[in-house]
Parts: structure tokens; C-alpha cells; sequence
């Protein structure tokens, strides 16, 4: 299997000899163009001689394609450099939205296991007869939050009363009964790379015009489209993100859950002090009490204020 990609603000096709590669939900190449002024059409064929055909059919337009030499070269969607440094960002099945969602969890951006998992997944749904809507949505619940990560989130998210808001007795049915009422998604929903390694936060999105477009583009489009839902950022940076989107998109400031721990192991601290399982005293010098106390007391008057 080969593939072509080219780059122009055109999109010019044929069903008879490809596939052309569609980055929105429901199917919506225009709006990824909306997103994308100068947007990526890839095209997989089986056959060399359909290459040369695809070819010229685009040089006859005017545009130049480019023969993908492997993977991963047909997966990248874009690329820049910034402060000597190359960002990469690459396609990955993360375009289903759950519009039944009350709870949105926003970490920063899928990682490489997150981004092969979700693409092992969405093929093995294709292979066995599952629909295109259907292969999203298992590959995106495939690659979200697990493990210790999401028995911290669960305990973070019942303490400041989300559970009782909902009406449940606790969040995890959020990834049982009622997994209906969750959507993950990331600040940069498709993967980015910098210089091959997973994005991190640095360099920070809002600083760097082609990460936040993308922030701006994807995520923005994801908040409009649950209008009334809890976002919970998993992370300072990712917290800054929705304060920068909210206002635009129309979410209150309420609807935001900003200030809870990051869930990872590496906030293990943070997350026992806040949850009340490690006393003030025997705190190290890394932990910001009083930080996490304002945070804490924050996050439970707004979910009070909004019924919980």
C-alpha cells in the first residue's frame, strides 16, 4: 500500500482511486479545512501505476504531491519549528465527540502509546464490519484515562461533590453504567511531538501560534458542541487553555473545574493532601498548601453553586 499527500487550499479527489483522509466527526472534510487553510489530503492506493495517474492528475492542477516514504510520514498533519526545535502533529482516531457528555475530562495532548493504541483499536473495529462512527468511539474510549490515574480522578472528582451534582454514587460509574455522561478529549486533540518526543507543555500552547490554532480549532469546535457540560483540565497548563477558550466559546467560568491535582503518580503529594489523606505538617517543601486548600474550597462552591 502506497500513499500520496499533498498540500493546497483545494480539495480535488477521485472515489475511484483512493481514500482521502477525513479529520472531522460526521464525516466534515470542510470544516477541516475551515481549521486548516492549507490542510494534508492523503490518498492510499494498492498500485504504483495508480500513483503516476494521482500524480499528474495534481501537477494538472497545479499542486505538488509528495509520495509518503512510511507510517509515520503519512500520519503527520502539520509541521513547524520553534525556538530550534521541530512540532509535529499527527493524525490519530480521536474525532468522536460524545454529545451526551456532562463531564468533560481535557488532558493536554494523546501521547505515542495513546496514539497507537486508539489506531490498533479504530482498525480492528473496521476489520470486523463496525462503521466508521462506531471504530471512533471505541478507539477513543480504548485510549482514555485508566488505572491509578482514574481511581485519582474519580476520588478528586467525588470529594468536591461531582458525583452527588450527577446524581450518582460515585463517578466511576462515569466509566461503567454511565459512560454515557463522560467525553475525553485533550487541549491538542491529534498528537504532538516535539523533536519526536511527546508534548509535555513546553513550549507552552498559548505562546506558540500553530499549537494554539490547534487548541483554538479542535477543542474549540469540541466546547461549542457541549455547551452545558463540567470541564475538568487535567493540569495547570490545560486549565489555562480552557480559560483562554471558554469565553470565546460561551462556557461559564463555573463550568470549568480548575485547581484539582493533576492525577498522575507524580502528584501522588498533592493529590493525598487535597483528598485529606496526608496531614499539612508532613508535607514536603514542593507541596503548596495553601494553594491547594483555595483550589479545593473554589471548586466546591461552584459545583454547590450549580446544585451539587
Amino acid at each position: 500500500m502506497s500513499g500520496i499527500a499533498a498540500r493546497h487550499s483545494r480539495v480535488t479527489s477521485s472515489p475511484r482511486v483512493g481514500q482521502v483522509a477525513d479529520h472531522g466527526h460526521d464525516g466534515a472534510l470542510s470544516r477541516a479545512r475551515q481549521g486548516h487553510p492549507n490542510p494534508r489530503i492523503l490518498i492510499v492506493t494498492d498500485r504504483d501505476d495508480l500513483d503516476e495517474q494521482i500524480k499528474d492528475t495534481f501537477k494538472s492542477c497545479e499542486l505538488e504531491p509528495v509520495r509518503a516514504t512510511n507510517g509515520a510520514h503519512e500520519l503527520c498533519l502539520a509541521s513547524q519549528g520553534h525556538g530550534g526545535k521541530r512540532l509535529d502533529v499527527a493524525y490519530a482516531p480521536f474525532d468522536h465527540v460524545n454529545l451526551e457528555a456532562k463531564v468533560v475530562i481535557v488532558g493536554i495532548t494523546p501521547g505515542r502509546q495513546q496514539m497507537a493504541n486508539a489506531l490498533f483499536e479504530c482498525r480492528r473495529q473496521l476489520r470486523t464490519g463496525a462503521s466508521r462512527k462506531q471504530s471512533l468511539e471505541a478507539a477513543k474510549v480504548h485510549a482514555s484515562v485508566s488505572g491509578p490515574m482514574r481511581a485519582n480522578l474519580i476520588a478528586m472528582l467525588d470529594d468536591i461533590g461531582v458525583a452527588r451534582l450527577l446524581g450518582l454514587s460515585t463517578t466511576a460509574a462515569l466509566w461503567g453504567a454511565r459512560s454515557n455522561l463522560v467525553h475525553s478529549t485533550s487541549a491538542l486533540r491529534y498528537p504532538v511531538f516535539v523533536d519526536g518526543k511527546n508534548y509535555s507543555g513546553s513550549p507552552a500552547m498559548l505562546r506558540v501560534p500553530f499549537l494554539r490554532s490547534q487548541l483554538e480549532t479542535w477543542l474549540g469546535a469540541e466546547m461549542r458542541r457541549l455547551p452545558d457540560a463540567l470541564f475538568v483540565p487535567l493540569g495547570p497548563q490545560v486549565g489555562e487553555s480552557l480559560a483562554h477558550l471558554a469565553p470565546q466559546v460561551g462556557i461559564r467560568d463555573d463550568q470549568v473545574l480548575t485547581g484539582l491535582p493533576h492525577p498522575s503518580g507524580a502528584s501522588g503529594e498533592r493529590i493525598a493532601y487535597f483528598l485529606g489523606r496526608k496531614p499539612r505538617e508532613q508535607l514536603s517543601n514542593k507541596t503548596n498548601a495553601a494553594r491547594l486548600d483555595a483550589a479545593r474550597t473554589k471548586l466546591i462552591a461552584k459545583i454547590k453553586k450549580l446544585g451539587g
